[in-house]
């Protein structure tokens, strides 16, 4: 099955339901379809066919669903762009994936403007908010294109979304993501629409992240009503839950933080929620457990998963989340709450091993490692980081530590590759390194997490200068902003007067970690 047999279920069988609210605008399934056919009949008028790359770089909005299905209806491939990234991170990220069409949002039309002479493949902008003089617009396009129900050569194991994802090599890496990734997920754990079944999905997790794109894929099958803002901002997300009663939302750990902790949080009726599913990073013990005393009754469930993994492997339940029963029930549950992802879900298979790919026994610490048809089949072009992130027998390697307790919970402690995950988003210290180090009174720099309740973790830069100079911490972190997206940028900087190595060069993270980490 196909991520567009989703859509077109749904409109079969609730074809008046809304499919979608944004701001002052609303759709039915219906009305959604007859656009995204529209579309992909103008795109394949601008030369886009199967296996051709159509990007995205806007904030949440309609058209980012619409261009969505309208290239997967036609057998092309979704590219979704961090909207945060800078110019040299966008630039890279469209040439690497080869993008043919790129559909620009207000907001970064002057920068696809700046740097369009550098791109090497790119043929057409799509301006999808208002027109732009030098860029074909999004609403004409639709208004002249076939009304038609399109039909594309689509099988279940091609490729429909690209996705970029942070490492620790510095560049991010491209996931392919086929229908059949998604469709085990799916398939496996949501119930298909019904017509006598309404619910309500508030989606505020940014559309270019694989928990936004789970988000939508999820609500689709479901025949839910999507009810989405462009971006999080606590006051406008509770006033939406009241005003649409949305029995759904997903959110990460610092927007629950953000909800639990705002003053007006009483004034709003949020009553009509009845699952709220976090994830994208560490949840703080001290959120979810005012989360769960502020919220009675809501079903929580912790998913954790990668975009490797093409959404959810591991899941904490709402069971999980009921302190009720006996004091020695409740010390488990407690126990789970502060370190653990949940149990793997059934259409994966997840082993803990060691640094030989052994398995190991429970309460064993090692690698967090994955199998299943809705993994990747490696990165995009990219031989040997594909060979790095596979076992000898074919299992994906998380680069998360962790164990495995008797009764199948897994536990995370830390990760392999010192990867930051801030508010969801993945920081890479060796790109946010690469770009401090190029200014000029630096010698050597290294980039490490500090534990935050706020964000999760904070990135922090410990600097090396050249002899004779001196800097602020002001100074450090104001360069990084002008290479780096904001949120990558450090917090804080710490000098001294060098790095560990061992001898063969390599820097030792962990001892900076041990020394420098704490907040």
């Amino acid at each position: 099955m196909n991520t567009t047999d989703f859509l077109s279920v749904a409109v079969s069988i609730c074809p008046e339901r809304e499919f979608m609210v944004f701001e002052k605008n609303r759709w039915t399934y219906e009305q959604a379809h007859e656009r995204i056919n529209r579309i992909a009949h103008a795109l394949t008028a601008l030369g886009v066919e199967k296996g051709t790359r159509v990007g995205m770089l806007a904030v949440n909005c309609p058209q980012y669903i619409e261009v969505y299905f309208a290239a997967a209806k036609i057998g092309a491939v979704f590219v979704p762009l961090n909207f945060r990234a800078k110019a040299d991170e966008l630039t890279y990220m469209i040439d690497r994936a080869q993008v043919k069409v790129l559909c620009v949002g207000k907001r970064y039309v002057e920068m696809i403007r700046e740097i369009r002479p550098k791109l090497k493949g790119l043929e057409f902008c799509i301006a999808v908010d208002e027109p732009e003089a030098d860029m074909l617009d999004y609403e004409d396009r639709i208004s002249s294109a076939l009304d038609e129900e399109y039909f594309g050569d689509i099988e279940d194991e091609d490729m429909t979304i690209l996705m970029f994802t942070s490492g620790t090599t510095g560049r991010p890496k491209a996931v392919p993501l086929t229908h059949d990734n998604f469709s085990s997920y799916i398939l496996e754990n949501v119930d298909p629409a019904d017509p006598e079944i309404e619910e309500k999905n508030i989606l505020t997790v940014p559309l270019y992240h694989i928990a936004g794109i789970q988000g939508v894929l999820a609500a689709v099958y479901g025949g839910r009503t999507l009810i989405l803002m462009r971006q999080f901002e606590v006051e406008e997300w509770m006033a939406k839950v009241q005003q649409e009663k949305a029995n759904r939302a997903m959110l990460v750990p610092t927007m629950i933080k953000q909800i639990v902790d705002s003053p007006d949080f009483y004034s709003y009726d949020l009553s009509s929620l009845q699952i709220i599913t976090y994830g994208a990073a560490a949840m703080p013990f001290a959120v979810i457990r005012k989360a769960i005393e502020y919220f009675p009754g809501v079903s929580f469930i912790n998913a954790f998963g990668q975009t490797e993994t093409a959404s959810t492997i591991a899941s904490l339940g709402p069971e999980d989340h009921d302190l009720s029963g006996t004091e020695e029930e409740k010390e488990k549950k407690l126990k789970r709450l502060a370190s653990s992802i949940g149990r793997p879900l059934p259409d994966v298979e997840v082993r803990i091993v060691d640094e030989d790919e052994n398995p190991v026994p429970p309460h064993t610490e090692g690698e967090i490692t994955v199998r299943g048809a809705r993994i990747m089949s490696g990165y995009w072009q990219d031989e040997e980081k594909t060979a790095q992130a596979f076992t000898a027998d074919g299992w994906l390697r998380t680069s998360d530590m962790g164990y495995m307790d008797e009764d199948g919970y897994i536990y995370l402690a830390g990760r392999a590759d010192d990867l930051i995950i801030r508010g969801g988003e993945n920081i890479s210290p060796g790109e946010v390194e690469e770009a401090i180090l190029s200014h000029p009174k630096i010698q050597d720099v290294a980039v490490i997490g500090v534990p935050s309740e706020e964000w999760g973790a904070e990135p922090r830069a410990v600097v090396v200068l050249r002899t004779g100079e001196t800097a602020t911490e002001e100074e450090i972190i104001e360069f990084s902003k002008s290479k780096l997206a904001s949120f990558k940028c450090p917090r804080s900087v710490i000098f001294v007067e060098d790095l560990p190595h061992n001898a063969l060069g390599k820097l030792l993270r962990k001892q900076l970690v041990e020394e420098y980490s704490k907040p």
